[in-house]
C-alpha cells in the first residue's frame, strides 16, 4: 500500500485528491459529469494507486448522473460536481442554487421514474443533504473497494 492509500485521502504532500467541474444545464452535461468521474477514478488507480473495483466505478458514475440530472432539473440549471477521496470512499457532491432539499418518496411500485434519490441512497457508504448560504450540497459517499470476502462495500445498516 503507497503513502497515499495510508492516509486515506492525501498525497505525501498533504494535498487532497479531487476534481471538480462546473456544468449550466446544458444537454450532456450529466454524461460530462460521468466521463469526469470515471477519468478522475482512473487516476486514483493508475496514479496514486488506490484501488477501485469494477463496481465503485460504475457506481459513482451512476450516482454523478443521477445527481446532477437531479440538481438539473430541480435546481436552478446550474451547479458544481466535486470528487474527493476521503477514507477508502469517493465523496461525490453536488452543488445547486435551489435551497429546496431533496425527500426520498414512499416506496411504490407502479411509480414509473423517479427513483435516483433512492437508488443514490441505497448504492451509498454515507448520504448526506446540507443548506448552504446559497443553495444546497447533496453528498455520497461511494467505497472505492469491496471487502476482502466479495461483499459488496455499501450502505451501512
Amino acid at each position: 500500500m503507497n503513502e497515499a492509500a495510508r492516509h486515506g485521502d492525501l498525497l505525501q504532500n498533504g494535498t487532497p485528491v479531487g476534481m471538480s467541474a462546473d456544468y449550466q444545464g446544458a444537454p450532456g452535461d450529466a454524461a460530462q459529469g460521468r466521463e469526469l468521474a470515471r477519468g478522475f477514478l482512473e487516476q486514483v488507480q493508475s496514479v496514486h494507486g488506490f484501488p477501485v473495483s469494477r463496481r465503485a466505478m460504475d457506481t459513482v458514475q451512476l450516482v454523478v448522473s443521477e445527481l446532477v440530472t437531479n440538481a438539473f432539473r430541480h435546481g436552478s440549471g446550474r451547479c458544481r460536481l466535486d470528487l474527493r477521496l476521503a477514507g477508502g470512499c469517493v465523496r461525490v457532491a453536488v452543488w445547486d442554487a435551489s435551497p429546496v432539499l431533496p425527500m426520498p418518496q414512499a416506496p411504490d411500485p407502479s411509480r414509473i421514474g423517479r427513483h435516483g434519490l433512492e437508488i443514490v441512497m441505497a448504492v451509498s457508504r454515507n448520504f448526506e443533504v446540507r443548506r448552504e448560504s446559497t443553495g444546497k450540497r447533496v453528498v455520497a459517499a461511494i467505497m472505492l473497494a469491496d471487502d476482502p470476502d466479495g461483499n459488496i462495500a455499501g450502505h451501512r445498516l
